[in-house]
C-alpha cells in the first residue's frame, strides 16, 4: 500500500464546492455551488472523466459509492468530477485521481463535449466534459466515501457488459467510452 499525505477515507466532496459554470463554447460564465448546480435540469458546469489503464490494456472502473446522490452503485470510468473555481481541469484531474484512488498518472487530454443526464427526479448532470487517459500498474486506495468497489476490465468485455447490460452503467461513461472506442484507440493503445 502506497503511502500518502492523507488517510484513504478523507472527505473531498463537498455540497457547496464552488463549480465553474460554462456555456457550450467552454467559456466561463460564474460560478455555482456543487449541490445547486446539479438540481432540476442542472446548471451546464465544467467537468472531467479519467479513464486509466494499466499495462495489459485492461481499464480501471468504478462502482460509484451509494452515498452519492447522482447515479450510487453505478459502474462508471476510472474517476471523474469537476474543477473548483480557480482550478485548472488538468490540475483538478490530478487532484481528484489522488483523492479516490491514491493514483497518479501522466494523463493526456483527449477530447470534450457537453451532455444532460437526468437521474430519476433527484437532479442531473449537465456538463461540458474533458475526457483524459493515462496508463498506471500501480495499486489503488479507494475512498469509500467516493467509490464502493473498483476492477480492472477488459475493452472487449466492457463493450459487451455495456451491451448486456446498460442499465448498470453512468450515462456518460457509456457515451464516453463509445466515442473513445470509436475515434480515440489509437491514442489509447499508445499510452505509455
Amino acid at each position: 500500500r502506497r503511502s500518502i499525505n492523507m488517510s484513504n477515507d478523507q472527505i473531498v466532496s463537498f455540497d457547496d464546492e464552488p463549480l465553474i459554470l460554462v456555456n457550450s463554447q467552454d467559456e466561463i460564465v460564474g460560478h455555482e455551488e456543487k449541490l445547486a448546480s446539479h438540481l432540476g435540469q442542472g446548471m451546464l458546469h465544467r467537468a472531467f472523466s479519467i479513464f486509466i489503464f494499466n499495462s495489459k490494456g485492461e481499464l480501471l472502473i468504478q462502482q460509484r459509492s451509494e452515498q452519492k446522490p447522482l447515479w450510487p452503485m453505478f459502474w462508471a470510468n476510472t474517476c471523474c468530477s469537476h474543477p473548483r473555481r480557480g482550478e485548472e481541469t488538468p490540475d483538478a484531474a490530478d487532484r481528484r485521481l489522488r483523492e479516490e484512488l491514491a493514483l497518479k498518472s501522466n494523463l493526456e487530454y483527449v477530447y470534450k463535449f457537453e451532455y444532460h443526464a437526468q437521474y430519476l427526479d433527484l437532479g442531473s448532470e449537465h456538463e461540458l466534459c474533458w475526457v483524459f487517459v493515462g496508463r498506471c500498474d500501480d495499486a489503488a486506495d479507494l475512498n469509500p466515501n467516493e467509490v464502493n468497489e473498483l476492477r480492472y476490465v477488459a475493452p472487449e468485455v466492457l463493450d459487451q457488459e455495456m451491451e448486456a447490460e446498460p442499465e448498470k452503467f453512468s450515462p456518460w461513461f457509456k457515451m464516453e467510452w463509445k466515442k473513445l472506442r470509436t475515434d480515440h484507440w489509437a491514442q489509447i493503445e499508445k499510452l505509455s
